[in-house]
């Protein structure tokens, strides 16, 4: 089992309980009197079975309080999932934080700062890079990539759920697009391993019907559901975080509720994804503290229900790995996990969802290391409390250096980061003047020399991968998703040697 980190203290609230209630009832009214767009037939009528007014015209479904509080109240607060490594299982909930993979479009260019498109290699490299972190338990949907080189898109998804699962034991996330859920299903069974499945609801108020039929997949093949909308506050959610909160919620909840209806005590994840909008620019503001204050909010209502919880908001604006970079995501992700969250997306994303990089994923994990020890507490006992030994050592010329206590603790106290400069000025000045950059570079190479996948795929389990792409390659191309140069060029780099399976 993966222990991640347990937060030891009551965790960070900023609501009174009268707020929290305010923004419950306003919530039940929305869900209520508003109701939410649902674009799939099968799940009107479940929904209509259970004692919603649905108005099939409108595709609206009206959810009556009673039966929110009775969905949210048959949803698990804690659960296990399975990894390929059963060391590397989660169990999400109540005070556990696990810190996951956050994914970009591109790749970047770490002397120019240029995004571009990875390569397959590339891509295959940054997976076996983030499988050695041990401050990162899970992999995210599109990570590390959106994409890479010569994949056609619609083939995207799936060629980096292929790679995840060859290059990593750890715990994964998908997503979904034109129906690559049932070969993502498929993969994940010939593994041997659970995929937390994706709901996304498209705010304001509407779930779409790949969403709902998405959802109807994961739960009926038994797999756990994260439940996520993505609104920006004063574009399509109101400017107030009070207000995109209760919004959100409402989507979030109308996810929830269709997984419960599907199966009772289905495991689910309810994410907060919720920005600022720029109004001078119209782009919504990635590493805004006010992301923060939504997470709080968002941690303080879902711990209410006893739900698990993410946050996916540790998205820098900074295009470049750097201070405005580190103080964005540090202060986002530490008050994420003060207050409460289960899981949050933090390794390697460099700006937004754009652009990942290996490197900046190796120094976010010195920044969830540092977190993890923060949250882990202090230990208070007859050991840690030491008055035996003060009194043995006394004052000056007494010290604690050659003590089995000291031996036995040091290690245990203090987190010990993998890339940073720790130096003395003298160290440092003659061993190159090496920034934490500089390290993460060193450490980067050193993993892709050294580090192995601990436990491959059989050679069983890889053909069933790769029948199962090959199933997945034809469909597509069979709809007519993936045109016919697009093929020339993505059949030829199956051939290639930086293809695992060629």
């Amino acid at each position: 089992m993966l222990k991640g980190f347990t937060r030891k203290f009551k965790p960070l609230e900023i609501l009174t309980e009268e707020q929290v209630e305010e923004i419950h009832r306003g919530t039940l009214e929305v869900l209520w009197a508003t109701g939410v767009r649902i674009e799939h037939e099968r799940a009107l009528k479940l929904f209509e079975r259970s004692g919603c007014r649905v108005d099939y015209e409108e595709m609206r479904v009206h959810f009556p309080p009673s039966l929110v509080e009775e969905c949210l109240g048959k949803t698990p607060g804690k659960w296990h999932t399975r990894a390929r490594d059963p060391k590397n299982d989660l169990i999400i909930g109540r005070d556990t934080v696990y810190f996951g993979v956050a994914p970009g479009m591109q790749t970047i260019d770490l002397d120019t700062w240029k995004p571009r498109v990875a390569t397959m290699k590339e891509n295959y490299d940054a997976v076996r890079v983030l499988d050695a972190l041990p401050n990162l338990h899970f992999f995210s949907p599109y990570t590390p990539y959106f994409g890479f080189g010569a994949v056609p898109p619609v083939m995207g998804m799936l060629e980096s759920v292929a790679a995840r699962i060859r290059n990593s034991t750890k715990f994964q996330y998908s997503g979904y697009s034109h129906d690559c859920e049932i070969f993502t299903i498929e993969m994940a069974q010939a593994a041997g391993i659970e995929i937390l499945g994706t709901c996304a609801l498209s705010p304001p108020l509407t779930m779409y019907r790949d969403a709902a039929e998405s959802t109807f997949r994961f739960v009926e093949a038994g797999f756990p559901v994260r439940v996520i909308s993505g609104a920006v506050m004063g574009g399509t959610a109101p400017a107030t975080i009070a207000g995109s909160t209760i919004t959100n919620n409402a989507e979030v909840i109308a996810g929830v509720l269709l997984t419960q209806l599907i199966r009772p005590r289905t495991r689910v994840l309810a994410k907060d994804l919720v920005f600022p909008q720029n109004m001078r620019s119209g782009a919504p503001v990635f590493g805004a503290i006010e992301i923060a204050l939504h997470n709080v909010v968002f941690n303080q209502i879902w711990r209410r229900y006893d739900i698990p919880r993410s946050n996916t908001t540790c998205y820098p604006s900074s295009k470049r790995i750097d201070f405005q970079s580190g103080y964005e995501k540090a202060q986002i992700a530490l008050i994420a996990a003060l207050s409460g969250v289960n899981s949050m997306l933090l390794h390697g994303s460099v700006h937004g969802e754009l652009t990942h990089h290996p490197i900046q994923a190796i120094l976010d994990d010195d920044v969830a290391g540092r977190i993890g020890r923060f949250i882990s507490g202090v230990a208070v006992s007859d050991e840690t409390l030491a008055v035996g030994l003060i009194e043995e050592v006394g004052p000056i010329p007494g010290h604690y250096l050659n003590k089995e206590h000291t031996r036995q603790w040091w290690r245990k106290e203090f987190f010990l980061p993998q890339a940073a400069d720790v130096l003395t000025y003298p160290e440092w000045m003659k061993t190159g003047r090496k920034s934490c950059l500089d390290y993460a570079k060193e450490r980067m190479e050193e993993i892709l020399a050294t580090h192995k996948v601990l436990i491959p795929l059989t050679p069983g389990q890889e053909d069933d991968i790769e029948r199962i792409l090959n199933e997945a390659r034809k469909y597509y191309k069979d709809k007519g998703l993936i045109s016919d140069a697009e093929w020339a060029v993505y059949t030829k780099s199956l051939e290639s040697p930086n293809y695992p399976y060629g």
